[in-house]
């Protein structure tokens, strides 16, 4: 899963981003995109782990990209974004950091701390990017039909494309009208932004963590999920070692880092979730969609399995945790024999029996 940070100029975006990579990436800021992959902290695995000591613990993980600011005061700003929104195309969901944070010493863009009207204008062109790509897809489309080698596939994606169109000229994201599985996969070569599930963080000053203001109305329609936090004070809190960390978050009363509560927003927004392989070589977390059967599930272990499956041996982590232990969860017959169509559940703990 590959998912891009975003927002306007001095948002916080790349201090963020440096709290995500424990500080590892300390020239993220500037022209250029960053990349890094950044492990999904789960105290299921490490509970796993610690039961079977395996010689590998692999955590589900997330690539975030580092996408510079989207300047659109200027007409080489407005051309600069553009490159970089080609780049957000190709992955599977944003964040859009918003400034909600006061300081004299940080640039404000457009001379404004207002968290709200910077959604409008990064939404309103994103909005206007899509409209764009969709309205000229309309016209081959048109051009194609007036040709004898129209098909009827051509004439559904016209009505699709048009209903998109529609959609967006009243500023409504196309992620609010496309749901048909076959809708869906008519639109995704053309990677449209507003199709993509979005997490929007408001990055607040310290002081405001204690009560932070109400989310506006807008933001909280248009976004799959929504996150406060100071990406500032996160910054430092990720150059600490973990137990000056933790020690650092209690006084503070930060229950966890941001790098926990945003991967998991960005998990729930597209909607992905986590099944887990355990035993003495390896322990393991899957991140798979949510409504995956089970011999789908299987194929992400190893193509071979999902080729042989027959069955899928599998408790839920709520019962494991409950008992305690793996025997005593066979004993009281949580362990269930699943087939090809059972439904993963997130959370489950998967043995997959297979013959090939």
């Amino acid at each position: 899963m590959k998912i891009a940070l975003t927002g306007l100029p001095f948002s916080g975006k790349s201090t963020l981003f440096h709290s995500l990579t424990a500080g590892k990436q300390a020239d993220a800021a500037g022209a250029a995109e960053h990349l890094a992959m950044v492990k999904v902290a789960d105290p299921r695995l490490n509970r796993l782990a610690d039961m079977y000591k395996p010689k590998k613990k692999t955590n589900a993980a997330i690539e975030f990209l580092d996408v510079p600011g989207l300047d659109f005061s200027t007409d080489a700003g407005r051309a600069d974004a553009q490159r970089h929104i080609a780049t957000l195309r190709q992955t599977d969901a944003l964040v859009v950091v918003l400034r909600a944070f006061e300081d004299p010493g940080v640039f404000a863009y457009r001379d404004r701390v207002d968290p709200e009207a910077d959604w409008r204008e990064i939404n309103s062109d994103f909005l206007l990017t899509d409209l764009q790509t969709v309205t000229n897809r309309i016209d081959k489309l048109e051009a194609q039909l007036k040709k004898p080698s129209r098909t009827k596939e051509m004439a559904r994606e016209l009505e699709l494309q048009k209903r998109c169109a529609e959609a967006l000229e009243n500023e409504r994201p196309l992620s609010e009208i496309v749901h048909d599985p076959e809708e869906q996969k008519m639109l995704r070569s053309f990677a449209l932004l507003t199709t993509k599930p979005v997490v929007v963080v408001r990055n607040l000053g310290e002081g405001q963590m204690d009560a932070p203001p109400p989310w506006p109305a807008q933001i909280t329609q248009d976004a799959a999920a929504t996150l406060d936090l100071a990406a500032t004070l996160e910054a430092e809190l990720a150059e600490l070692d973990a137990e000056a960390e933790a020690e650092f978050c209690k006084e503070l009363g930060i229950e966890e880092p941001a790098v926990n509560r945003l991967t998991r927003a960005c998990f729930t927004a597209c909607s992905q979730i986590v099944f887990f392989t355990y035993g003495e070589d390896e322990c393991r977390a899957w991140p798979i969609a949510a409504g995956t059967h089970a011999v789908d599930a299987a194929g992400e272990i190893h193509s071979d399995l999902a080729r042989g499956f027959i069955r899928a041996e599998v408790v839920h982590w709520s019962d494991f945790a409950e008992l305690g232990d793996m025997k005593f969860a066979r004993e009281a017959g949580k362990f269930r024999l699943e087939g090809k169509t059972y439904v993963v559940q997130d959370g489950d703990l998967i043995t997959i029996r297979f013959n090939v």
